[in-house]
C-alpha cells in the first residue's frame, strides 16, 4: 500500500483508535480524524481531558484504522499545534458542527485555550490483513 492509499483509507474512515500512555498503563479510546495527508494526521480534543494530559507527559502514541478487515497502525510522536486559525477553521467545518454550539455558548470559557489540535507527523504506518497476518511487518514512512 502506498502512502497516497494509506491517507485515503484514514479520510474515508475518519474514526480511529488513540493509544496514549497514563503512567505504566496504557490507554486507548476511539477519537475522529480532522486532517490525513503529508502534512501530518489532525486531529483535536480539550485540554481538560485525560488524553491531553497524557500527550504532555509522553507525546508516544499509536493510531489504529480498520476498514473491510484492513487494520493501518501508526506510531510516532504527537505534537501540539496552537494555531488559532487551525482551530478556527476546525471548529467551522461542516464535520464539526457539534463544535460550534461550545465554541459560541461560551461552554469552553476561553475556546482557543481549551481547544486542542494534535498532529502527528512523519509517522510509521504498518498494515495488518488476515491474509497477512503471519508475514513480516512492512513499515512505511508517513
Amino acid at each position: 500500500m502506498l502512502k497516497e492509499q494509506i491517507f485515503e483509507l484514514m479520510r474515508n474512515n475518519p474514526v480511529f483508535f488513540l493509544a496514549t500512555v497514563e503512567e505504566d498503563q496504557p490507554r486507548v479510546r476511539g477519537m475522529l480524524l480532522y486532517r490525513a495527508d503529508e502534512d501530518g494526521i489532525i486531529f483535536h480534543t480539550a485540554v481538560t481531558k485525560d488524553v491531553y494530559n497524557q500527550v504532555l507527559k509522553n507525546p508516544k502514541a499509536e493510531l489504529c484504522f480498520c476498514e473491510n478487515g484492513t487494520q493501518i497502525r501508526i506510531s510516532g510522536k504527537l505534537e501540539i499545534v496552537d494555531d488559532n486559525k487551525l482551530k478556527d477553521e476546525i471548529s467551522e467545518h461542516p464535520t464539526r458542527k457539534f463544535l460550534k454550539p461550545w465554541r459560541e455558548s461560551g461552554d469552553l470559557k476561553d475556546f482557543y485555550n481549551s481547544f486542542a489540535v494534535l498532529k502527528l507527523r512523519n509517522g510509521v504506518a504498518t498494515i495488518w490483513t488476515m491474509e497477512k497476518n503471519f508475514a513480516p511487518k512492512e513499515m512505511i514512512q508517513l
